[in-house]
């Protein structure tokens, strides 16, 4: 049996598509292992056709370590460890803008998988952006600049108050996450555990101000960070067919999911694998 997967990327620093797997069925540790080096040198996989149900998708999540349960998001039934992201007219979009997944907890998730599950007809795509890339394209006395910084990261900046009052049950959710998720402080550059790559880590989704720096300061910085990271040149956009599943490496990307087709229908369902404490 050919265990041999094969990747054709989709730009010179972000994105790849993976042929001849089928995640429904266990991999094998060499198909797991040729999956992980992909992601890394990739850092967003897309694959095409994978038909999994919720404890197949976890099954699959796991084998790249301990799952995130969001304190917030819906789960599918029964398998607590896997959101449903379902927009359509009476729960608008919230994740159209630039953000990585939970940087809002001292260890943010190393990894997502996300699957497709109800698309609109036209629209809904993903976009992603390479934060090694946007790094690497600094100028070496702004790079010096940022190396000794650290940024505030805020639960409250995505997920604001407003949105979760439709019962007291969901408020209450709302005011015990936010209990429980005081703001956190990372580095503006983080170095990759694995590759040893800088990336830069600092996302308008949760990021809320440099901590050494005046709020004018960084506001202006910030501000700049955010447009840079972002540039056409560091990203991939994903068209989403049913029954897809992108892999990403949360640690040094940033996604938009593109909410153009509302109030059409599109739901989503993704895994979340827990990381470890950026340096």
């Amino acid at each position: 049996m050919n265990e041999r997967l094969s990747f054709t990327p989709l730009g010179p620093y972000i994105g790849a598509q993976v042929s001849n797997l089928d995640v429904s069925r266990p991999l094998s540790d060499a198909q797991f292992e040729q999956l992980y080096h992909g992601l890394l040198r990739h850092q967003v996989l897309f694959l095409r056709d994978q038909k999994i149900t919720p404890e197949q998708h976890r099954a699959l999540a796991i084998r790249f370590g301990d799952l995130h349960i969001h304190p917030v998001y819906p789960h599918a039934q029964g398998v607590e460890e896997i959101i449903v992201l379902d927009t359509h007219q009476d729960n608008p979009p919230d994740n159209d803008n630039w953000h990585t997944d939970v940087t809002f907890i001292d260890t943010p998730p190393a990894i997502a998988l996300l699957a497709s599950k109800v698309l609109p007809e036209a629209g809904g795509d993903t976009l992603w952006t390479s934060g090694i890339a946007a790094y690497e394209a600094l100028s070496e006395p702004f790079k010096q600049l940022l190396a000794g910084l650290s940024a505030e990261h805020d639960f409250k900046k995505s997920f604001q108050e407003y949105k979760y009052r439709k019962t007291r049950e969901e408020h209450q959710r709302w005011q015990q996450a936010v209990a429980k998720h005081p703001p956190v402080q990372h580095p503006v550059i983080r170095t990759h555990p694995v590759s040893g790559k800088k990336a830069l880590f600092v996302n308008e989704g949760f990021t809320t101000r440099i901590v050494e720096l005046s709020e004018k300061e960084s506001d202006a910085l910030l501000g700049f960070l955010f447009a840079h990271a972002t540039k056409p040149e560091f990203q991939v956009r994903w068209r989403w067919q049913p029954d897809d599943l992108a892999i990403w490496d949360n640690r040094v990307t940033q996604h938009y999911a593109n909410a153009d087709y509302y109030p059409a229908r599109r739901i989503m369902q993704r895994a979340t694998v827990l990381g470890d404490k950026p340096r």
